[in-house]
């Protein structure tokens, strides 16, 4: 992801979120916010988004926002009132939140966060009274540099959602990123979605695997990251984390696609792991 300008893979995901409100029933994620945001201004991506061969993927986008506002739900009964948005892209969350005495800190790139406001702007959706915008350049400051910056309370624990972002970083990055919220209070937590090493990919799964690393490839911002379950809980680990869920495709069709009529469900192709981890 370059600095200068706005993530192109965001739009895509924001598209297959809204598309999933029109397509399927019962909703996995009830995300009115996202049809308003980018259903009416971008009608030949949305078709594609619409077609019966994205409906994987529709799920898949689905289920890993409605999964970290799951925890992010659990987390606040427990008494979390901030909540960090990192890479947030397009995410609708602050724009619908349920609780009020939530306050969200979205984190993302200077250019990236400029094109959100300016499409917040044009769909005239009100920004929140507790919503506050982080515009970091990680090549020049810390996630804690600038959520200091931001009012955010190092004393107090705070949930982190960390959607889309791993596989495009680099493992310093990660570790760094890791680091800083394993140094939290206690109770604080991360939910986030990781990809597996493509050579533990089945044959069918490497074919969809490289179908859309090609894809974001080619939009500028090429996968970098993987891990296996054990890599991945050996570094939160070593991180400062004490708990790991990690939840892979079986897992989440138990959890949220049980005897559903329309035969949702994510396939084996494993388009990513689903996990959160608890300081």
């Amino acid at each position: 992801m370059e600095s200068g300008r706005a993530s192109k893979t965001a739009l895509g995901v924001a598209i297959r979120r809204a598309a999933h409100q029109l397509m399927e029933q019962p909703r996995i994620l009830d995300d009115p916010i996202a049809l308003r945001l980018v259903g009416s201004g971008h009608p030949r991506l949305m078709e594609r988004a619409m077609h019966p061969v994205g409906r994987d993927f529709r799920a898949f986008m689905a289920v890993r926002s409605r999964y970290v506002e799951d925890q992010l739900a659990v987390a606040v009964a427990q008494g979390i009132r901030q909540y960090v948005v990192l890479g947030a892209g397009l995410d609708t969350f602050a724009y619908r939140n349920p609780f009020p005495d939530l306050r969200v800190f979205e984190v993302d790139f200077p250019a990236t966060q400029l094109w959100k406001r300016e499409m917040l702007a044009e769909a005239a959706i009100a920004l929140p009274e507790r919503l506050t915008f982080v515009p970091l350049d990680f090549e020049h400051y810390t996630l804690a540099e600038g959520l200091r910056e931001s009012g955010f309370d190092f004393a107090q624990p705070a949930f982190f959602g960390w959607l889309g972002v791993i596989p495009y970083l680099t493992l310093e990055a990660f570790r760094s990123t890791a680091n800083a919220i394993g140094r939290l209070p206690a109770g604080s937590a991360v939910g986030f979605d990781y990809g597996l090493r493509p050579e533990t990919l089945s044959p069918a799964g490497r074919k969809a695997w490289d179908a859309l690393a090609g894809r974001v490839a080619a939009a500028g911002e090429p996968f970098q990251l993987f891990f296996t379950p054990g890599e991945l809980e050996g570094e939160l680990l070593r991180a400062g984390f004490h708990r790991v869920e990690q939840l892979d495709y079986e897992q989440l069709n138990e959890r949220y696609f049980k005897d559903r009529a329309d035969g949702l469900r994510l396939s084996a192709v494993k388009l990513g792991m689903l996990a959160t981890a608890w300081v």
